[in-house]
């Protein structure tokens, strides 16, 4: 728990609030009656909620882009130390979420402990963890071009890995691409996600990798906002590189799909450049034309983001627990006898939209305490 750093840029911490409002809103519907936008893509393709996870990524960079003048006054040892604390208890927070509430019901209903046997081992928090351990470890030994070089590297290298050691004739199916295998190798069917009807995990080791990326051009934008972002020409050049990546992310996705299960490489340089579009417009509303009022409701998830994204997700699990009636959890029967009378889409959209702003008043009171937690 830390009081609030003293250098921020109001651009991006609007940016990561707004990353983390749309997260709770997708995460947390009401019903499985969901609006074709806030659902992710089937597989190849995509829609507005498959850029969310991305965009906290990038995000992610953002952030280390102002920490770095303060590891340059540390020793390399407290500099390893910091980053390896963070990435363990970010991995942790994220197994324990999905561990959690550590115990389930047998057939009789009898309460019994949940076995790591059968625990999903990596997720959402341990992508980021693992993200930004690496990230951080390259923008650390690295100049900002050599972090580049290595970023484009890692996307040519797993766009190539993946078209040759896939199995034929689609070497990109869920089950038979270079990633799936890798996971089965690694952990074994109990500990992957079983959300797409199969063991299958769309955080898995292999496709990882191209998600660092995402942070280090996170990084290097946050950089060059900080430098450049308060002039028409940063604004501008900005925009351009954005827009000249969603061109690039496009056409590249008729030889290596965009795909955000996979996270595959077209996937991710499409995501980055949006986010560069996106942030443009944010600072030209903030920075250029002053309007700054609007941006308080986004900066109170933006200060608090894991926490919130925490908070948010225990308390879903925690509201699955509780049955007001015999094998309907508190969240399904909140939805049926209040939301649902709004419609079983809007209603389910309305449940969504109450619990991101129940997450705010806590992020919220927060806020205005000047309590800021940090790991």
């Amino acid at each position: 728990m830390t009081a609030e750093p003293k250098q921020r840029f109001l651009a991006l911490d609007v940016f990561r609030g707004m990353t983390i409002c749309f997260m709770i809103i997708v995460n947390t519907s009401g019903s499985k009656f969901t609006y074709s936008p806030l659902e992710h893509a089937q597989w190849h393709g995509f829609t507005p909620t498959d850029l969310v996870f991305p965009s906290f990524l990038f995000a992610v960079g953002n952030a280390m882009s102002f920490v770095m003048n303060k590891w340059n006054a540390l020793s390399q040892a407290e500099v390893l130390g910091k980053i390896f604390r963070r990435t363990l208890i970010i991995f942790l927070c994220g197994f324990l979420l999905y561990w959690f509430p550590f115990y389930s019901l047998d057939s009789a209903h009898h309460m019994q402990f949940a076995p790591f046997s059968h625990t999903r081992i990596l997720g959402v928090l341990q992508r980021i963890a693992l993200a930004y351990c690496i990230a951080s470890l390259l923008v650390y030994y690295f100049k900002p071009g050599m972090v580049i070089s290595i970023s484009i590297s890692i996307l040519l290298l797993y766009w190539a890995l993946m078209q040759m050691g896939g199995d034929a004739p689609d070497p990109l199916a869920m089950t038979g691409n270079l990633g799936y295998k890798i996971d089965m190798w690694l952990m074994g069917p109990n500990h992957m996600y079983h959300g797409e009807g199969v063991a299958f995990d769309p955080e898995g080791w292999f496709s990882t990798l191209p998600a660092v990326v995402n942070v280090t051009f996170g990084y290097m934008i946050g950089k060059f906002i900080q430098e450049k972002g308060k002039s028409f020409e940063g604004l501008t050049k900005l925009l351009l590189i954005g827009c000249s990546l969603v061109v690039i992310g496009y056409f590249w996705d008729l030889s290596f799909p965009i795909n955000k299960k996979l996270w595959t490489s077209s996937f991710v340089v499409y995501t980055v450049g949006i986010d560069c579009v996106i942030i443009s417009f944010i600072m030209y509303v903030v920075e250029f034309l002053g309007r700054t009022r609007w941006t308080r409701f986004f900066t109170v998830f933006g200060k608090n983001p894991l926490f919130i994204y925490l908070l948010s997700e225990v308390g879903v699990t925690v509201l699955y627990m509780i049955h007001p009636e015999p094998g309907v959890p508190l969240s399904t029967w909140i939805y049926q006898h209040i939301y649902r009378h709004a419609g079983l889409y809007l209603g389910s959209l309305l449940f969504a939209i109450s619990w991101m702003l129940f997450c705010w008043i806590i992020g919220f009171y927060l806020d205005k305490k000047k309590i800021y937690i940090r790991v």
